[in-house]
């Protein structure tokens, strides 16, 4: 009797895991965290990496096992950057805003609303906003040529526990970000994010 039992539960859960892959399913959802910018320093700059935020909506095709993920987002990416010149240290306080679109593709395994994630896909970014204290033509060697469409690509992972998730990521920019009138130095914008999302509905 025990080990018809033990069958059955095995089965079930196989069968429960089986259908949570294969069936297509479409969710939809919004999310929000936070996110840690990582600009690589370059010749005489140093950048001071800051902590910025992440907040927007999702949504999830899936089938076989596999899915695919895009995404719209705001994001701020925030970086201190300092140089030397004369003598005197000149700090610029760059902030960053940009609306976000990640095309996300990967696999889920995981069944009864728990579930694992990875993923990756490119990201394009749209700025909105580009705030620097260092704007005068004075001191434009310390300011940040941000471009007004910039690219990336995005690695990462999450976990499902019913209609929360959690994901960790990590984003590598493709494209240069020159420094002002500075010749041959650059740096990229790189992210390291994490966020809690929310599905608001599923079918």
């Amino acid at each position: 009797m025990k080990k018809i039992i033990l069958t059955l539960l095995i089965c079930s859960v196989f069968t429960g895991f089986a259908s949570a892959q294969v069936i297509p399913n479409f969710e939809f959802g919004v999310k929000g965290g936070m996110n840690l910018a990582a600009f690589p320093q370059s010749g005489v700059f140093n950048n001071s990496n800051q902590a910025g935020y992440v907040g927007g909506v999702w949504a999830r095709f899936g089938a076989l096992g596999f899915n695919f993920q895009p995404e719209l987002y705001l994001t701020g990416k925030d970086v201190n950057t300092s140089y030397s010149d004369n003598n005197q240290v000149y700090t610029n306080k760059v902030k960053f805003t940009s609306l976000d679109l990640p095309l996300l593709f990967g696999g889920k395994i995981g069944a009864f609303g728990f579930g694992a994630r990875f993923y990756t896909g490119p990201v394009v970014s749209f700025a909105i906003n580009k705030d620097q204290t260092l704007s005068d033509a004075a001191h434009n060697a310390g300011t940040l040529e941000f471009k007004n469409q910039n690219y990336a690509w995005q690695f990462g992972g999450g976990v499902d526990i019913r209609s929360l998730s959690i994901d960790l990521r990590y984003e590598a920019g493709l494209n240069k970000v020159a420094y002002g009138s500075a010749d041959d130095s650059h740096t990229r914008i790189n992210l390291f994010s994490l966020t809690l999302a929310y599905k608001l509905f599923s079918l």
